[in-house]
């Protein structure tokens, strides 16, 4: 679709294969043997789909989302492709690798939900969500999110979500209505704005409520074929830790692309 070349990668964790072999073995030994199974798995997976004279295969050792981000950084890659956990560690995403990756890469992540949990549909790329908030860094996102759409020929619809009043805002009803309505009038006006800035033309669906029940139920309820949402672009404890991304990577019903 886009005419991107496709490499596979593996990291594998040499204490995390029989490393009781250690004890009664030479550690060169243990770390050959382990390479050449790693590499004999990894020349062997998805042969067919993706012939090895078509897409290289690197294999790493040591901690998976460091060396993933290193070698994505290095390497100049575009996009980093990788499923969240199965069962509770899926539930559990932060801290897992995946969590760390989103959190540490510069490019693009597209996140897929577990093959063994789900009974996957077929990507057709007709729709496309965009989870589009309203601050600075919402012109990049969206810019992106109309790209990529363009490119993969999808419908691509905006979808900003307003938290609803808390509940010690005790207003009357139809005070709450106007607070409400206000709301949209306001986000209409900044997504207008964004539109304009970046050449997009999507239908816009603003939303009150939990922003991530509500973006979620958005793409489940538009068949989204991918969700694309932004990561903030600090890094660490202060920056992407704060914001979504993994709430949304780890509950949306479809690939969720960080961008």
């Amino acid at each position: 679709m886009f005419g991107a070349k496709v490499t596979l990668v593996h990291v594998f964790d040499l204490y995390g294969h029989e490393s009781f072999q250690l004890y009664v073995r030479p550690l060169s030994e243990v770390v050959e043997e382990q390479q050449n199974l790693a590499r004999e798995k990894l020349n062997s997976f998805l042969k067919s789909e993706l012939p090895l004279t078509e897409s290289s295969r690197i294999l790493l050792s040591g901690d998976a989302a460091k060396q993933i981000v290193q070698l994505a950084k290095r390497d100049k890659f575009d996009l980093i492709i990788m499923p969240t956990h199965a069962g509770f560690f899926r539930r559990n995403l932060l801290g897992s690798t995946t969590a760390k990756v989103l959190n540490d890469a510069d490019c693009l992540v597209l996140t897929t939900q577990h093959a063994e949990t789900i009974s996957p549909r077929r990507l057709e790329h007709r729709e496309w969500v965009c989870a589009i908030g309203l601050n600075a860094d919402s012109e990049r996102v969206l810019r992106y999110a109309s790209q990529l759409a363009k490119a993969a020929r999808a419908n691509l619809t905006l979808v900003h979500a307003t938290p609803a009043n808390g509940p010690e805002l005790a207003v009357q009803m139809d005070l709450e209505e106007r607070l409400q309505s206000s709301k949209r009038e306001a986000a209409s006006r900044r997504v207008e704005e964004l539109q304009a800035a970046t050449g997009s033309h999507a239908p816009v669906s603003i939303v009150i409520g939990p922003i991530k029940d509500a973006l979620t139920e958005a793409a489940r309820r538009l068949r989204a074929d991918v969700l694309v949402i932004g990561r903030s672009p600090l890094t660490g404890a202060l920056g992407r830790l704060r914001d979504l991304s993994y709430a949304l990577a780890r509950d949306a019903p479809c690939p969720v692309l960080s961008v």
